[in-house]
């Protein structure tokens, strides 16, 4: 993970003087699972939101770039710990698990601004970057423990209409556990899920 994050910044460092840097207000909605380490116990997605800001630098004529994020982030999943003894004797059934993370995206993008004058109408692109994930509450479920923060990688397609509107979709899955269970050792998850974004920029 520090690899990515130094060719990150080292992708910064090198843009030339001449790239373009826009943001403005970004809503997605997502649909999550979590996907444990062994298949114990029944688990089914729910449908969540992220609200924040986005930042696109882009480099004039080639169409490449890198997009920044900051959101608020609610996502989950419905687990049925009364399947498991180990549970339910705690009183635990089908519980919804929910999730409060501070996000911040990091994607490398190309955008085809090269269409004869049609991109000024709508210009399709594609990213993919890793996803830092920090968790700053969740409701009350006492099976299980979170870390401070998890790691994710997203990729998406989109289009961008009238030079302002983003639209796209994408998918992310976990490359790092975002919760665990306590009395199970070594029990743990990665969140995975699609999510649709809508951005407008300045």
């Amino acid at each position: 993970m520090k690899k990515i994050i130094l060719s990150l910044l080292l992708i910064l460092c090198v843009l030339p003087a001449t790239a373009k840097f826009r943001w403005g207000p970004e809503f997605s909605l997502n649909v999550s699972n979590f996907y444990w380490k062994q298949k114990l116990i029944e688990t089914n997605q729910k449908c969540g939101f992220n609200a924040g800001v986005k930042g696109e630098l882009m480099i004039p004529g080639i169409g490449f770039g890198v997009d920044l994020g900051l959101r608020y982030n609610l996502h989950g999943a419905r687990v049925n710990f009364g399947e498991k003894e180990v549970w339910a004797v705690d009183g635990l059934g089908d519980e919804n698990v929910w999730l409060h993370t501070v996000q911040i995206p990091i994607s490398l993008k190309f955008k085809w601004t090269r269409l004869n004058g049609l991109e000024s109408i709508v210009a399709p692109f594609a990213y993919a970057g890793p996803v830092f994930s920090f968790t700053v509450g969740s409701n009350d479920i006492p099976a299980i423990e979170k870390p401070t923060g998890s790691v994710a990688i997203q990729c998406g397609l989109g289009a961008e209409l009238w030079r302002h509107i983003q639209i796209s979709a994408g998918y992310y899955w976990g490359v790092t556990y975002e919760i665990q269970t306590i009395k199970l050792d070594n029990f743990s998850a990665r969140p995975q899920g699609w999510n649709v974004n809508l951005t407008y920029l300045f």
